[in-house]
C-alpha cells in the first residue's frame, strides 16, 4: 500500500529518516515496522518565524519496496545514421537540446570551444596559481558552460515556459541525487555537477551523435536567407587551427559571455538588439552570520538544517536592486574569460560547507542607460567595467574589495576580512572609481536590506568587483511560433547567450524547445 500527504515538521523529524518513520507512524497510526520506505517528494522550509519548520510532501510505502526509480527515465535511440543538426554551445542550452533532438530521432553535432569538462578543470586551476586565463577554458568557456562551476542552481521561476521537472529527471537520470526532485531550491553542487555533464555527454556520444571540443564558431554557411551550416575552427594541437565546415539546421547556444559570436552577428548584418542586464559586486559574509539572521538564532543552522540561503529586492533610484546567484557556504572564482578583464561569480560544493555564504548585489541597466544606438553598447559598457576592475585590482585577477559598512560610508577600507576568493583581494574604493550609476544604487539598497534583516549590513562582510555577467547583454531577434531567427531559416538563437533564459534549467527547458523546432523545420525541407 502507498500514500501521499502533506505534514509539517521540525527540522530534526525532516532531515532524519528514523524520525520522520517514527512521526508518521504516530500521525497515521501504523506499526512503524510496516512503513518499508518514505519518500520526500516536496520539501521547503519555512523559516518566516523563530520556529523553523519544514514542509514536505511524503509518499509512506506499507508493506512493500517501491518497483519504480525515484525518476522518470527518458528512452534515448540510435541517431547514428539519422539527419545531423549542429549545436553550437555545450551549456545546459546545447545539452539539452542536444538530448532531445536523440529523442526527435535527429543526430545532434556539437561544436564546443572549449574543453572537456574534466580538462578544463585544470586550466581553472591555474588561474590561482598564474593570474591568468585561458581565453578558451575558463569558467564560462568549456563543457558545461558557465553554470558547470557555478554551483548548478537548479531554481526557476520559469514554471510556465516548460516542464522543468523534465529537466530535473535528466539531471537524475545522468547521476545527479533524487533530492533536486523534492527540494523547493533544488543544487546539484559544484563538487558534483561535472560527473552528470560528463554523462550527459557519453548519453550523445553512445547514441550516435558528435561532441567537438576546442572546436570554435567562426561564421554562419548561408545559402541565400537559409542557415545550412557553421566554418569552426578546430584549436586541437594536432590539428594546428585547421577551418572545418558542419552541415544541418544551426542550435546557437552559446552562452552569455561569447562575445566574439556577437561581433560577428554584428558584422554580417543579423538581427539583434540591445538587452537589459545586471552589474554589480560579488557580497561575501560569514556563513555563520547568515544561518543567524536567517533562522533567528544565534547558534546558526544547527545539526539538521541546511546552509541558509537569502533573497532580497528593492527599487533604489528608479532601477531595481537584487540579489543575484546566492551561493550559500560557497565560494567567490574568477570568472574572465580573457585578458584585461575582472569578473567575479559564486559557486558552491554539494554539502555548502564553507565557512562564507556570497551572492552577487546587481543593479538594473537597461539600454536607454547607456548612451548611443550601438546594438553592442551594453556589452561595451560590461568590458569597460571589467576592464578598469582589473586595473584596480593590479592588473591581475587579484580582486578590489571593499568592506560593505565601509562602502556604504564612502570610507577606505585599511583592512580586509578572510574572504574564499582563491586570486586574493586587494583594498579598494569601490564607492569612489565605479561608476555612480551601480554605487549610489548599492548604497542605497544596502542600508534597505540592512532594516530588513538585522546583521545583514556589517563590515564582516566584503564586496568583491565587479560582477557583469549576469544575462546576454543582446538578444538574437526570433520568431516566437518557430523560435528560428525572424530573417534566417534554419537558425534556432537558444537559451542564454541569445537572451531568452536565465540560468540552468531555463536554459534547458528552452534547449529542448529549440530542438523541436529544429525537428519540425526539417520535416518541412
Amino acid at each position: 500500500m502507498t500514500e501521499e500527504f502533506q505534514i509539517r515538521v521540525l527540522p530534526q523529524v525532516a532531515y532524519n529518516e528514523a524520525n520522520l518513520k517514527a512521526y508518521i507512524a504516530q500521525e497515521k497510526g501504523l506499526d512503524q515496522r510496516t512503513i518499508y520506505r518514505v519518500r520526500v517528494l516536496k520539501r521547503s522550509i519555512d523559516a518566516r518565524h523563530r520556529d523553523i519548520y519544514v514542509n514536505l510532501k511524503v509518499r509512506i510505502y506499507v508493506n512493500e519496496f517501491p518497483q519504480d526509480d525515484a525518476y522518470t527515465k527518458t528512452d534515448y535511440q540510435d541517431v547514428s545514421n539519422k539527419p545531423s543538426v549542429i549545436v553550437v554551445g555545450e551549456g545546459p542550452g546545447g545539452l539539452f537540446a542536444s538530448l532531445k533532438l536523440i529523442e526527435l530521432g535527429l543526430r545532434p553535432v556539437i561544436l564546443e570551444r572549449g574543453k572537456n569538462v574534466r580538462d578544463r578543470k585544470l586550466d581553472i586551476a591555474l588561474i590561482k596559481k598564474t593570474q591568468e586565463v585561458d581565453s578558451e577554458s575558463n569558467y564560462c568557456f568549456g563543457e558545461g558552460g558557465a553554470g558547470a562551476y557555478s554551483d548548478g542552481k537548479l531554481y526557476t521561476r520559469s514554471k510556465k515556459r516548460g516542464p522543468v521537472d523534465k529537466i530535473l529527471n535528466v539531471f537524475c537520470q545522468h547521476g545527479a541525487s533524487t533530492s533536486i526532485l523534492a527540494d523547493a531550491h533544488p543544487h546539484i553542487g559544484t563538487d558534483k555537477l561535472p560527473r552528470v555533464i560528463e554523462n550527459m555527454r557519453n548519453t550523445i556520444l553512445n547514441c550516435g551523435g558528435e561532441v567537438h571540443f576546442q572546436t570554435k564558431m567562426t561564421s554562419l554557411i548561408l545559402d541565400g536567407d537559409k542557415v545550412i551550416g557553421v566554418k569552426a575552427i578546430d584549436n586541437h594541437r594536432s590539428a594546428l587551427s585547421v577551418t572545418r565546415e558542419f552541415y544541418g539546421p544551426v542550435i546557437l547556444a552559446t552562452g552569455h559571455s561569447a562575445r566574439d559570436v556577437y561581433r560577428y552577428l554584428a558584422e554580417a548584418n543579423i538581427e539583434m538588439e540591445a538587452k537589459g542586464i545586471a552589474v554589480g559586486v560579488r557580497l561575501e559574509h560569514p556563513s555563520l552570520l547568515i544561518d543567524q539572521i536567517q533562522y533567528h538564532n544565534k547558534n546558526g543552522k544547527g545539526k539538521y538544517l541546511p546552509t541558509a540561503e537569502y533573497s532580497f529586492v528593492t527599487q533604489a533610484q528608479g532601477r531595481g536592486v537584487y540579489s543575484f546567484c546566492m551561493c550559500p557556504g560557497g565560494f567567490v572564482i574568477p570568472s574572465a574569460t580573457g585578458p584585461e578583464q575582472m569578473v567575479t561569480n559564486g559557486m558552491s560544493p554539494a554539502n555548502r560547507g564553507t565557512q562564507w555564504s556570497n551572492s552577487g548585489m546587481v543593479v538594473q541597466l537597461n539600454p536607454e542607460d547607456v548612451e548611443g544606438d550601438d546594438l553592442l553598447r551594453i556589452m561595451h559598457y560590461q568590458e569597460k567595467l571589467e576592464r578598469d576592475t582589473w586595473q584596480q585590482g593590479d592588473r591581475k585577477q587579484t580582486a578590489p574589495a571593499q568592506r560593505m559598512a565601509d562602502f556604504v560610508n564612502n570610507r577606505l577600507s585599511y583592512d580586509l576580512p578572510k574572504s574564499s576568493y582563491a586570486p586574493g583581494l586587494i583594498s579598494s574604493p569601490l564607492h569612489f572609481w565605479m561608476p555612480s550609476f551601480i554605487t549610489k544604487r548599492l548604497q542605497e539598497a544596502f542600508k534597505t536590506f540592512g532594516k530588513q534583516a538585522h546583521g545583514f549590513l556589517t563590515n564582516e562582510a566584503v564586496m568583491i568587483a565587479s560582477e557583469t555577467r549576469t544575462s546576454s547583454p543582446v538578444r538574437i531577434l526570433r520568431d516566437r511560433e518557430k523560435l528560428m531567427h525572424i530573417r534566417l531559416a534554419g537558425l534556432f538563437p537558444c537559451a542564454e547567450g541569445a537572451g531568452y533564459a536565465g540560468g540552468i534549467v531555463s536554459a534547458g527547458i528552452d534547449g529542448e524547445r529549440c530542438a523541436e523546432m529544429a525537428a519540425a523545420y526539417l520535416e518541412q525541407i
